[in-house]
């Protein structure tokens, strides 16, 4: 589908991810287009996957959920079978907000939010009690310096 974006597809696209709840009237005044061909183009961008969907953004902080942990995993075993195990597993875990099968030293990183070390803690043995992992390492942010859900359009 990229090679098929104009430039009006990025105006409007740049305008959704910085704001999802704009009116199609905003929308349309932005792209300088008819408020029913904006609509078209932005169901042509959903029903293509582009937009795969709209959510609201929550400030994890004001949750509670002050600790952001990158957690690193390796394991001795890369059957199909313990692939789902695993993935059936991390995803019945909430605070899990990120998982990724990775190439390198690190076979599977999670991004998990908590609300301190002792609740990481209890994630974490949740997780080892569901699946034989080799080695879990984990890391604790201190600090964001950038975080976005924006992508480069």
């Amino acid at each position: 589908m990229e090679e098929n974006l104009d430039d009006v597809d990025r105006i409007l696209l740049r305008a959704l991810q910085a704001d999802g709840t704009q009116s199609l009237e905003s929308l349309a005044g932005r792209a300088d287009i008819s408020t029913n061909t904006c609509w078209r183009r932005v169901k042509r961008l959903e029903e293509s996957g582009v937009i795969a969907r709209r959510v609201a953004l929550i400030d994890p902080e004001k949750l509670g959920l002050n600790q952001t942990i990158f957690v690193a995993i390796r394991t001795r075993d890369h059957s199909a079978g313990w692939l789902k195990r695993f993935a059936d597993a991390v995803r019945t875990i909430p605070e899990v907000v990120e998982f990724y099968r990775m190439a390198g030293d690190v076979d599977y990183l999670l991004k998990v939010q908590a609300r301190s070390v002792q609740d990481y803690d209890r994630v974490y043995k949740a997780l080892l009690a569901r699946v034989d992992i080799a080695d879990v390492s984990a890391t604790f942010a201190m600090e964001c310096l950038k975080n976005t859900t924006e992508l480069p359009v």
